[in-house]
């Protein structure tokens, strides 16, 4: 090779192995303090792509395991109402056959049919006051209550098959006037007091209610203690729906985090034998750079 003092091919070697020494050196030490191999699109254009596309998903099966756990906890409280109204339900019955006995006076009437208004009552109650996040569950209509079909979404988009159905029949009146319907029973009745009056044949100021035969309403309120059981029963098959949900989120989570770790996630011990490695290549060409630069210098010694 011949001795030239203008162009010195030697260094430019050496300066281009030492930018190749220290850009490794840098990756290694990135990766290594990053805990990921892929922090640049540069890096690994498709994985850096389908590394942002899981963690997309992740986020939203986050968010969808989330809804599905309100939704387990709406339908609780919904449960927790109706067993409420069904342990009334069938204190009222127990009390309607009780006074359907022939046996009682008056006034034995009167203080049962006391109590089976203050039962209804409660339930009027329990109906009107259950709600979640707002939302008045056993209304039927009115003000800030469900109306119709709820959707739980519990998937990553759109179709029906990220989403479980809720009826509205979970939604509909629980109170007395919409339970002892014309539908279910026969007769509709307004609401606590005439069922109470048709219950024990006595109104609330001890009248006798004509036409009213106790034994009668046990009938009817075996009906409405049945489509209670009905809701109770969709209740717990939407549940189950949900419960299910929650186990498929948790094992499609698992599943994506595996595979972004195998894409994403820097093997430490490799960076670390990457890192050594480039630190003494960068020694090496650092070293030799010096002495490249002083090639030239040896033309001196022919003058």
């Amino acid at each position: 090779m011949a001795l030239t003092i203008n162009t010195n091919l030697s260094s430019i070697v050496a300066q281009k192995n030492l930018a190749n020494a220290t850009g490794s050196l840098n990756k290694a030490i990135e990766r290594m303090t990053t805990g990921y191999k892929i922090n640049h699109a540069s890096d690994n254009a498709a994985g850096y792509s389908i590394a942002r596309n899981w963690e997309t998903q992740l986020g939203s099966l986050d968010v969808a395991a989330d809804n599905a756990a309100t939704g387990a906890d709406m339908m609780s409280t919904l449960e927790d109402h109706y067993s409420l109204i069904s342990s009334h339900l069938q204190r009222v019955r127990d009390l309607t056959e009780q006074a359907s006995n022939g046996t009682y006076g008056s006034d034995s009437l009167k203080a049962i049919r006391s109590e089976i208004n203050a039962r209804l009552e409660e339930i009027d109650r329990i109906a009107a006051n259950c709600e979640f996040n707002g939302r008045k569950m056993m209304l039927g209509s009115g003000t800030g209550a469900i109306t119709g079909d709820i959707y739980i979404q519990v998937g990553l988009y759109s179709g029906n098959d990220s989403k479980i159905k809720l009826d509205s029949t979970l939604f509909s009146s629980a109170k007395v006037s919409g339970l002892f319907t014309a539908a279910i029973c026969g007769t509709a009745y307004a609401d606590a007091a005439a069922v109470a009056n048709a219950c024990t044949g006595y109104d609330a100021d001890g009248n006798v209610v004509a036409g009213a035969v106790p034994s009668s309403m046990l009938d009817k309120i075996d009906k409405v203690i049945k489509q209670i059981s009905t809701r109770t029963t969709t209740l717990g098959a939407a549940q189950n729906r949900i419960e299910s949900a929650i186990e498929s989120i948790g094992v499609q989570s698992e599943n994506i985090t595996s595979s972004l770790s195998t894409l994403r996630d820097a093997d430490i011990s490799k960076e670390s034998s990457n890192y050594i490695q480039a630190q003494i290549l960068q020694q090496a060409a650092a070293t030799l750079l010096s002495t490249a630069n002083q090639t030239p210098s040896i033309a001196l010694n022919l003058l």
